[in-house]
């Protein structure tokens, strides 16, 4: 299992506007052995800092985690992934999610449609674009959503040595899930699954579309973002706890995750969840999340503890782990983890 580090937004606690922070970030994620970076786009664009990361990194992995699909088309999509491509000498995966209706229409000025059929079209039209840079064919896609017809010799890049870059696609529900499976090279875990939905509802989806696609598992990267609870010590360790709470308690609201808490039975907190964040009331809904709860969907404990603890849950599931700390973690706590999970792995 490879373990993986975000960098830029602020989903882990970090900054990442200002670019010595971000050099730093990625300085660190080598420095503590960490196999891969991922850009998130929360509050901060998701490709910027993978150019930074391209020029100071020549091993690491760089990859969003995501981009949000339908705030772009996909021709502006794939002329960036393919110059990150280049840049990284083949280490760019694309991750794309399809984040959800209000965002789509009301924060990116967007149109929004179903977005499983979407997204699928969304990757061919990808595919159809890089495809006619590489070989010169003539570009030809027209689907229900998007039609990209023209394609000059200005306007081509010349063919990249290194390829197109590897399309992954976020996912919770089994719609977009089986999108991933059959038509993506890999499938970006929500942090907001645990590892029974994983293993019971995630991973059959996965192993039906790798027949769909004529697949094997060996052709396909689940990447999980997952929530940890760690820190040297008990101040830290208690703050860190109630962020993450709060983290649970934000994704528990949301009706499009609403399937994960009612496999474990837990469908009136997500209702109660979903009551309190219409009124604002983010404090109580942190106090909703009990013990149970949190050590169900995150991974807890001391730091030279958690990395056998990772693999143990989802070592015969996922390919990459990545450490999700809504919290500052310090970099010796980091390096304790990363050492686990090498070590058990």
């Amino acid at each position: 299992m490879y373990v993986d580090s975000n960098i830029g937004g602020s989903i882990d606690g970090t900054g990442g506007a200002d670019l010595a922070i971000l050099d730093e970030q990625i300085t660190a994620a080598e420095r503590v052995g960490f196999d891969g970076i991922w850009s998130t786009e929360v509050s901060r664009d998701p490709f910027l800092p993978l150019l930074l990361a391209a020029d100071r990194s020549r091993t690491m992995q760089l990859g969003t985690a995501v981009a949000v699909a339908f705030a772009r088309n996909p021709m502006t999509t794939a002329m960036v992934a393919n110059d990150l491509n280049t840049l990284s000498r083949g280490r760019f995966v694309l991750g794309l999610g399809s984040q959800i209706q209000a965002h789509i229409e009301r924060r990116f000025s967007m149109p929004w449609s179903a977005p499983a059929d979407r997204m699928r079209e969304y990757i061919h039209a990808l595919h159809a674009i890089w495809a006619s840079w590489q070989s010169g064919a003539k570009l030809d896609f027209r689907g229900q959503h998007y039609r990209h017809t023209l394609m000059t010799p200005m306007f081509s890049p010349q063919p990249n040595p290194f390829g197109s870059p590897k399309v992954m696609v976020a996912a919770v529900g089994p719609k977009m899930t089986a999108v991933a499976a059959e038509a993506a090279d890999g499938l970006l875990v929500h942090g907001f699954t645990t590892a029974r939905y994983l293993r019971d509802v995630t991973m059959p989806i996965v192993e039906h579309g790798m027949r769909i696609s004529g697949r094997s598992r060996g052709d396909f990267t689940i990447s999980y973002p997952g929530l940890v609870v760690t820190a040297d010590d008990e101040h830290t360790y208690l703050e860190a706890t109630h962020q993450v709470r709060r983290q649970i308690a934000f994704y528990g609201a949301t009706p499009a995750y609403r399937g994960v808490l009612e496999l474990h039975g837990w469908d009136d907190l997500h209702t109660e969840l979903h009551r309190l964040s219409k009124a604002g009331d983010w404090s109580t809904m942190t106090t909703l999340v009990d013990d149970e709860v949190l050590s169900t969907f995150a991974v807890t404990g001391e730091p030279k503890e958690v990395g056998a603890e990772i693999v143990r849950r989802f070592g015969g599931m996922v390919d990459r782990f990545t450490l999700y700390t809504p919290y500052p973690l310090d970099e010796a706590a980091r390096a304790a983890v990363v050492e686990g999970v090498k070590a058990a792995g």
